[in-house]
Order: C-alpha cells, then structure tokens, then sequence
C-alpha cells in the first residue's frame, strides 16, 4: 500500500476522501537516517564502463502528509568532501577547482517545492538542487518501499528514488579528450537514493 494511498476507479468519491487510519499515522516529521541511507551516483568513464560514487556524511528531514501529498516535503544538506568513489586519487580530484571546490563549496543542497502521488507506490517531488553555489530545479522519482517500527522502537519509512542531471548545468565542465574520440567524463550523471527516516518524536 501506498504512503498516500492507491487510486480506486470503484470507489466513490466520498470514499475516496476518506483517509485510512494506517495511511493517516504515517504523517509527520521525519530524520533521514544516514547509517541506512545511500545518496549517490554514476558516471561514464572514458565511454566504455560506469564510474558508481556516494557521499558518506549528509543530513535531511522529511514532512510526510498521509492525507495530501502535495504537501509533503524534504531537505538534504550533503558534505561534499565525504565524496567516495572507492579511488582515494580520483576522489582527491573530484575535491580541487576541477570539480567541486570543497573549499570553497561544502556542502550541495537540496530543497523540495513540490510533491505528487503518481499511483500506487510511485511518488515524484521537485526541488532545487544547489552544487557549487548555482541553484537549479531537479525532479526525483520516488518509490515507497513501506514503513515499519525497528527492533528500537523507531518509526521508519523507507524509499528509492533515481534522478538524471547535466553536470555542466551547475557549472561542472571539466573533461578530458580521448585519443579514440570522445571524452573521459560523461556529462550525464545518474542520481540514486536509498533512504530510511525515523519519525520524530
């Protein structure tokens, strides 16, 4: 079952207000839970294989409405130096002014302006992503893969989301030319999510 519920084409309308106990409990605040997190992503390397990275350290907070999806909501504030792409040399190059200035930059950033309920477990929510200080909009699709309480006690709600980006729309234009044509880097970047967020007490 959905977090917002699945459409019933039988059901009336005056039904289809009608807001599950189950649904309704899940709403409220959320903290991402980084231990049992991923945020990460793929790139083309030298055009022939795929290059997967993640970022270590990252925090974020969700508002999940069970009645109206719409105003659902989330942030995440990832530190760009905790980048890892299991190559200490190749991380050390993504940190300098090639890439990401951690120095200068430290953190990329993202806040949600909009939410939807696509059907069934599908969800979408569109925001503004921000890497070296240039904002853009970056729409993420989601998936809910059920919510549950932990041998802690904890409320949890988990999710996947997948996304696609141009690097050089926020200004991340580095690159190599390859002697057999082509480019080192691709500028299409895969964007992954695997979240798990505890509800707030």
């Amino acid at each position: 079952m959905g977090i917002f519920g699945r459409k019933d084409t039988e059901t009336t309308a005056a039904a289809t207000a009608t807001v599950s106990p189950e649904l309704a409990a899940l709403t409220g605040a959320y903290t991402i839970d980084p231990a049992h997190s991923t945020i990460g992503f793929v790139a083309r390397h030298a055009m022939v294989t795929n290059v997967k990275g993640k970022f270590n350290e990252f925090t974020g907070a969700l508002h999940l409405d069970g009645t109206d999806p719409s105003k659902s909501s989330a942030s995440i504030d990832v530190t760009m130096d905790s980048i890892d792409t299991g190559s200490a040399d190749r991380d050390g190059h993504l940190k300098t002014a090639d890439f990401f200035k951690t120095d200068e930059f430290p953190q990329m950033t993202f806040r949600s302006t909009a939410a939807q309920a696509l059907g069934g477990d599908d969800y979408r929510i569109t925001g503004d992503l921000t890497i070296l200080g240039v904002t853009k909009p970056l729409t993420i699709d989601l998936e809910f893969n059920g919510a549950a309480k932990d041998p802690f006690g904890n409320e949890r709600v988990g999710f996947e989301g997948k996304a696609e980006i141009l690097r050089s729309d926020w200004g991340l234009t580095w690159n190599a030319a390859l002697e057999t044509g082509g480019v080192l880097v691709s500028d299409k970047i895969k964007l992954n999510f695997d979240i798990s967020a505890i509800k707030n007490a």
